[in-house]
């Protein structure tokens, strides 16, 4: 009996303790599928394990466990299933890399590459955790954020410094290396608009003009002195993007924008007017650039045999459909198949290369895990207790979802092909890296909003009393 009550008087551990209990069961599991992925590749195109199995399970290992690591010190209450999502998601990825440029006789060193972002990349999830200790003063420099922003979108620009491929230029150049500036301006300009939107979301929503057509109300819009200057800024951006002819980057941003915008003020007018300005665009885009046209023209007619023998025609994307048909229900495994020797199939149609070796039902499975990954963004969106932390989670995880949209729509001939990556398995460091920074956005952001209230009032990302937006529309309801 004495033991029995001394077992039940016994000390639980804290809930921060449980939850990164149970990140760390879920990560070690996710480092284990990737060693499981990679054996089996391994076996499929050379007969035996990878001679490299043991140094990139290791390395691999050691990276989401030191993430773990972080986490636990950094931010403990913070939700407990991202990191492994992340870590799955990223693992998988490294396998498909790996396998495909073995089977095609390329050697390891994409993949090493690849491992040496995925490095970078959890680094960079480590810093903004330790940078970023409270997310509501990101938004005084909203401005600074705002600058910075425009400058890398500008930076391909730049003579000398940016790569023109394939009709867009957006990327630069340096030590034999490329890197991908908006990636990381995405990001400043999410944080921008966070800020911006928190501080005007009252002025936005009920200071406008009442636009009706006899007594029906059509739409609403704001005061010009309100909306002027971000306006004007999103417009340079967009322009610069149309500049640099990437004009994939330059649509989902521009519906991260929209997305962002309904959320901090309700008005559905303001999908209707982005819709409008989208469109518009879009007509000018199809007079101006050659290679938009070709897009279309490849989306709307694949088959057709001039289309197909042209250069840059459609044949990558009617070879990926056939390889996604090879697939069938199971899949054909590594070494068989047409995806080794397609191109961009480690990137743009890494989704398809899934589709091919594991079959529908693999590619089910890493689409739940694409979806999961994106619905924690959300989850962190509702529980957050602050505006500018809404609409940060928010529209992140808007622009990762919706850029897996358009990738997944494009490869199956659902909308054009615009050559985004997607998140954690596309082959390319700038895409890897500012994944796993917004990984860090979100763990901090989830474990300030997990984190027990203080006893004070709480208070809004202005600083002022909660009270004190009542007046506005209300954003994301509470978990």
């Amino acid at each position: 009996m004495a033991t029995l009550a001394s077992g039940a008087n016994a000390p639980r551990p804290s809930v921060p303790a449980r939850r990164r209990n149970a990140e760390l069961a879920m990560t070690l599991f996710a480092v284990g599928v990737f060693a499981l992925s990679l054996c089996l590749a391994g076996l499929q195109t050379e007969g035996r394990i990878p001679a490299r199995f043991p140094l990139y399970t290791c390395v691999f290992g050691g990276l989401a466990t030191a993430a773990h690591i972080a986490v636990r010190f950094l931010a403990p209450w913070s939700d407990p299933l991202i990191l492994p999502l992340a870590t799955v998601l990223n693992g998988i990825g490294l396998t498909m890399i790996w396998g495909l440029h073995t089977a095609a006789g390329d050697g390891p060193a994409e993949s090493d590459r690849q491992l040496l972002w995925t490095a970078l990349g959890t680094a960079a999830c480590a810093a903004v955790l330790a940078a970023v200790r409270r997310p509501p003063r990101l938004q005084r420099y909203r401005y600074l954020t705002l600058t910075a922003g425009l400058a890398l979108i500008m930076l391909p620009m730049l003579p000398g410094i940016g790569i023109e491929v394939f009709g867009a230029r957006r990327w630069i150049g340096f030590g034999g290396y490329t890197v991908q500036p908006s990636e990381f301006a995405r990001i400043l300009l999410i944080v921008f608009l966070a800020g911006y939107l928190g501080h005007k979301r009252d002025a936005l929503a009920l200071a406008a003009r009442q636009l009706r057509v006899g007594p029906v109300k059509v739409f609403s819009l704001p005061r010009m002195r309100d909306l002027g200057p971000m306006t004007a800024a999103w417009a340079v951006a967009i322009l610069l993007l149309v500049g640099t002819r990437d004009l994939g980057t330059s649509l989902v941003l521009f519906s991260v924008f929209l997305a962002m915008l309904y959320v901090a003020t309700r008005r559905k007018s303001w999908v209707g007017i982005g819709l409008a300005m989208f469109t518009a665009g879009a007509a000018v885009a199809w007079a101006v650039f050659w290679h938009v046209r070709q897009r279309v023209t490849i989306w709307l007619d694949p088959f057709d045999p001039e289309v197909y023998r042209a250069v840059g025609g459609s044949r990558q994307l009617v070879q990926g459909l056939f390889a996604l048909a090879d697939g069938g229900l199971t899949g054909t495994g590594f070494g068989q198949g047409r995806t080794d020797t397609l191109f961009a199939s480690d990137s743009d149609l890494i989704l398809i290369s899934i589709g091919e070796k594991f079959g529908l039902v693999g590619l089910t499975a890493v689409s739940l895990l694409l979806v999961l990954f994106t619905e924690r963004g959300y989850r962190t969106a509702l529980a957050s207790r602050d505006v500018f932390a809404k609409l940060t989670a928010s529209g992140s995880a808007f622009l990762l979802s919706f850029q897996t949209f358009v990738v997944m729509g494009g490869v199956t001939r659902l909308i054009p092909m615009t050559g985004m990556t997607t998140p954690f398995l596309s082959a390319g460091g700038s895409s890897l890296v500012s994944t796993w920074m917004i990984v860090g956005l979100w763990l901090r952001l989830s474990d300030a909003a997990r984190r027990p209230s203080p006893a004070a009032p709480a208070r809004d990302s202005a600083g002022m009393p909660d009270t004190a937006h009542r007046a506005g529309p209300p954003l994301l309801g509470p978990r």
